[in-house]
């Protein structure tokens, strides 16, 4: 298995997003065998959202110091309203950052997670991004485990004598992630019993073939972050929602969901004086002379978005 594992070198400064789950121990333990126990630093974070969060930091703690890897815990403010899952996540990774300090951070994703996270994006957001899945590596988060399933990782502590937690929410219908862990996913095996396999592998397909649509984007911006309205009209549908997409999120500084499904309408404003309108994830399109941008959106509380182009005559 530890010829497998991704992204994770010799000497290489690390830090591990640990759960105390399985994937995350195994994750843990080969980190520490590959790159060392000095180059690894283990972050847990006790949300304090469970009754057994604090049995999950004491286990977390006893298996950092069976393995000799230093770890740092932090225990946020739980939010008063808010998607709680969404809190979390930007909490685990936020301090992971600053502990990693431009260093790679280490996620326990498997090629199980993968899966499911491809077929909760597909129903809930129609669109190339949401089939092409986790990659090994995005900016300083890897994800080591990709090329193995939660079976074996389960074998694999089970070998190595490695204990973990289980969280019982990963199993809770409450969670859209867990009816499809728990619900989807069994049926589509009823439907081909290599239903998982054949997912990972069409999204293998559509990572290289977007590296392809990417390329053509980057040619028709030529490194700039705006384009003529009048170019943008004369490009193909499908290329036209993409040089959208990819301005937007680079707008906001990451992906701006559904944006490029609004590709016409932006196609669509006027190229003289200036015109705007307000895009889904706090963006704006801008045209100004003919020349399209897009910016952050931003407003008051309490006012409401408008889909609505706004234009002003020069």
């Amino acid at each position: 298995m530890i010829e497998r594992v991704l992204e994770l070198e010799p000497g290489r400064g690390v830090v591990v997003l640990y759960s105390g789950g399985r994937d995350s121990t195994a994750l843990l333990d080969l980190a520490v065998r590959i790159a060392g126990r000095d180059s690894v630093l283990a972050l847990h974070v006790n949300y304090g959202l469970r009754d057994d969060a604090a049995a999950d930091e004491q286990h977390c703690a006893e298996m950092c110091r069976r393995l000799g890897v230093a770890l740092e815990v932090r225990r946020p403010r739980r939010p008063e309203s808010g998607n709680l899952q969404a809190w979390a996540r930007d909490v685990r990774y936020g301090e992971a950052a600053q502990l990693a300090d431009g260093g790679d951070v280490a996620a326990g994703h498997t090629a199980t997670d993968q899966v499911e996270t491809i077929l909760y994006r597909l129903a809930s957001s129609p669109s190339l991004r949401a089939l092409l899945g986790m990659r090994p590596r995005e900016g300083p988060l890897i994800r080591p485990l990709l090329p193995f399933t939660r079976e074996q990782t389960t074998a694999y502590c089970s070998e190595r004598g490695l204990e973990w937690r289980e969280d019982t929410s990963n199993v809770s219908l409450e969670f859209a992630r867990a009816r499809v862990r728990e619900q989807l996913v069994p049926a589509l095996r009823t439907v081909h019993p290599a239903a998982e396999e054949n997912v990972l592998a069409l999204a293998e397909v559509l990572r290289d073939e977007a590296d392809v649509l990417e390329a053509l984007v980057d040619e028709v911006l030529g490194g700039k972050q705006e384009i003529a309205l009048a170019q943008l009209r004369d490009l193909p549908a499908a290329l036209r929602r993409l040089v959208v997409q990819r301005l937007a999120d680079a707008a906001i500084g990451g992906p701006a969901a559904g944006v490029g499904r609004r590709a016409e309408e932006v196609a669509a404003l006027p190229t003289h004086g200036r015109a705007s309108i307000d895009l889904p994830r706090g963006v704006r399109a801008v045209v100004d002379h003919g020349i399209l941008h897009f910016v952050r959106r931003t407003r008051e509380r309490g006012q409401r978005e408008s889909s609505t182009p706004i234009i002003k005559k020069k």
